[in-house]
């Protein structure tokens, strides 16, 4: 039994258990049918998500064109997306894990909670969920969907690249860092007294980054959000596209290290350094 030793206090065994580390690949996987189970949540749950998202963006922008004090504001659009995450990630968890975003499949991938094939697997159908929720909304609203952008991030005038990519970076960390941390099972286990439901917390970062990053990028912290919206609206979307996939790898892989690596000491435990 491990002894696991915390600041000021000593536990006698461990109360969590760790799951053991995806495999890199595993062909076995291809042939589970959760795997594909799973691969069809995603697909689904980032098609409500863009739905949602890219509606909510293009009928604050219709309202407040004709009356500057209309819409639901940023506020709104930030209470839509972190919402509508909370609802997805509770509806999915138990699925597929909830991921809808590339960049959280992709930290918990260099964490060893995905494999290879999943990671793959999810990622692609995000990006194909993404462009059919987009395709949904212009098929419903084509004209308010051209008019106004059609949901599609980029960035504001007055704004450098590194600005925006410095903020896609931060805010996509909040994201996955808060994701490693309402599902540490060691987290759980040391405060199961105080229940949390996961998705809450999740989505309600969403809802924060969203306040503090749609008026420098619109707010992507999701390869795939960014990616349906500009398949599908073209144009200008795709001048600043590398923004909302670069910046959204490096944060989920600092969160994805920081996690790991310095708060759950993952690579010191391997090698038996530290002993009660």
């Amino acid at each position: 039994m491990g002894i696991d030793v915390e600041v000021g206090y000593q536990l006698s065994a461990k109360d969590y258990q760790d799951p053991p580390p995806a495999p890199l690949f595993d062909r076995e996987e291809l042939t589970k049918w959760s795997l594909y189970r799973a691969a069809i949540a995603e697909f689904v749950a980032t098609l409500l998500f863009l739905y949602i998202t890219v509606l909510t963006i293009i009928g604050y922008k219709s309202q407040s064109a004709i009356d500057k004090c209309g819409g639901v504001g940023i506020l709104g659009i930030a209470w839509a997306v972190g919402g509508m995450i909370f609802v997805l990630v509770y509806c999915t968890a138990g699925i597929s894990g909830g991921h809808i975003n590339p960049a959280v499949t992709f930290g918990l991938f260099l964490a060893r909670k995905v494999s290879l094939v999943r990671a793959v697997l999810y990622i692609v159908a995000q990006c194909l969920g993404a462009i059919c929720g987009c395709g949904l909304v212009k098929a419903f609203q084509k004209t308010h969907y051209v008019e106004y952008g059609g949901g599609a991030n980029g960035l504001a005038t007055g704004y450098s690249t590194g600005t925006g990519l410095g903020a896609e970076i931060i805010g996509t960390f909040v994201l996955v860092y808060t994701v490693f941390s309402a599902t540490d099972p060691k987290r759980n286990a040391r405060d199961s007294h105080v229940p949390v439901l996961a998705p809450l917390p999740i989505g309600f970062s969403v809802f924060i980054v969203h306040l503090a990053t749609i008026p420098i990028t619109g707010t992507g912290i999701n390869p795939a959000r960014s990616f349906g919206a500009a398949v599908i609206y073209g144009k200008e979307a795709w001048d600043d596209q590398w923004i909302f996939w670069v910046g959204p790898f490096i944060g989920a892989a600092i969160a994805a290290f920081y996690h790991q690596i310095v708060l759950r000491a993952s690579a010191i435990k391997s090698l038996g350094s530290f002993k009660s």
